[in-house]
């Protein structure tokens, strides 16, 4: 083993072998606790920018794109470890799904903001259901599409 052989950190598959696949319960435990962390981020960048006087929906977006991108980032690392992530395909279902699911928490945002009366709260509560629905609708194409073995 050489001197950068020893220095450089072990991965689950640094060994040749394939990472373990989690079963359901890990992988949501794990999805949950990630999304939790991933939510501070869209959420908390999304109200910082409102702050600065951004459009909603653009700010929204930005929150999105910023949670989203942290979200896949440590789902592949840390939920999905046993499935084949790479290739142009997976990329491709990715860039799709993400497209999809920022529609689709943006437009939820919006129609919250829409529907609910006018409340000191308003904002945190659209924001958070828009990324309950969007968190449900990415684990679901995540574990059986995207990640799929």
């Amino acid at each position: 083993m050489t001197a950068t052989e020893s220095s450089r950190p072990e991965s689950p598959a640094s060994d040749g072998a394939a990472a373990p696949k989690h079963g359901l319960v890990r992988q949501l435990g794990s999805f949950v606790v990630i999304g939790l962390l991933c939510a501070v981020v869209d959420i908390g960048s999304y109200h910082l920018l409102l702050l600065t006087g951004l459009w909603v929906p653009v700010a929204k977006g930005i929150g999105f794109i910023l949670g989203t991108t942290t979200a896949y980032l440590l789902n592949k690392r840390f939920t999905f470890t046993g499935a084949d992530t790479g290739g142009k395909g997976r990329f491709a279902g990715f860039v799709a799904l993400y497209g999809t699911t920022f529609a689709v928490n943006v437009g939820m945002n919006s129609l919250v903001l829409y529907l609910l009366p006018q409340m000191s709260y308003e904002t945190l509560l659209a924001a958070v259901v828009a990324q309950g629905t969007a968190t449900a609708i990415n684990f679901v194409m995540l574990r059986y599409v995207i990640f799929k073995n």
